[in-house]
């Protein structure tokens, strides 16, 4: 598996020629965006920063589409998909997080979550290798502490923060021991490679 890393909540798989983009800016998004094309799009709110089917069909690749709970299959990839609610000047939006197995490796991609995961949220989840996890605050997503936490709490053998800010990240990065990750471009991983892991934090550089 091949991941990349866009900005934002942006995260691109890949595995051979299957392609999954993960919460990608759409053309009205205000962050810098990127164009490709993608077989599967997991769009977990719907609003310009995370909605991007545009950004994500290029060429000959339409992608299918899932943007909310319940359970899906495409590209023999099986993904489900459950919701928390978040408030975003003043207005809740339903957010949707999704969890699937690709390569070998059980994914959970958090999106922009604001609330503490519940007992039947764990239950779709089961058992995690890694967490794409948010630690941006400012009322948006979890705060640096409270998504250390939760990852914790799900037993992952590889945590990435994403849709952070420059100075909340330090304090995630200590809360969890990472500070001295090395920071990457791209991560290319097996499930070998992390099958002896225990919640080590990788850093990917925004592409």
């Amino acid at each position: 598996m091949i991941i990349t890393y866009h900005g934002k909540s942006h995260i691109k798989l890949q595995v051979g020629d299957v392609v999954i983009a993960c919460g990608p800016n759409s053309k009205s998004s205000k962050v810098r965006q990127v164009k490709y094309g993608a077989d599967i799009a997991l769009i977990p709110m719907d609003r310009p920063d995370y909605n991007g089917v545009d950004n994500v069909t290029h060429g000959s690749k339409e992608p299918f589409v899932i943007s909310g709970a319940g359970e899906y299959e495409h590209k023999g990839v099986f993904i489900k998909g459950f919701t928390t609610t978040s408030t975003i000047d003043k207005v809740e939006y339903s957010n949707t997080s999704f969890v699937f197995t690709l390569d070998g490796i059980r994914v959970l991609y958090l999106g922009p979550i604001h609330q503490t995961l519940e007992s039947i949220h764990k239950e779709v989840i089961d058992n995690v290798d890694i967490i794409f996890v948010p630690v941006g605050g400012d009322q948006t997503t979890l705060n640096p502490y409270d998504a250390y936490k939760l990852c914790i709490g799900l037993d992952p053998k590889v945590i990435i923060p994403i849709d952070y800010t420059e100075d909340l990240l330090p304090i995630f990065l200590k809360e969890s021991g990472g500070e001295h990750a090395e920071v990457m471009e791209k991560i290319t991983i097996k499930y070998k490679d992390i099958s002896d892991k225990e919640a080590i934090v990788m850093r990917l550089e925004e592409m």
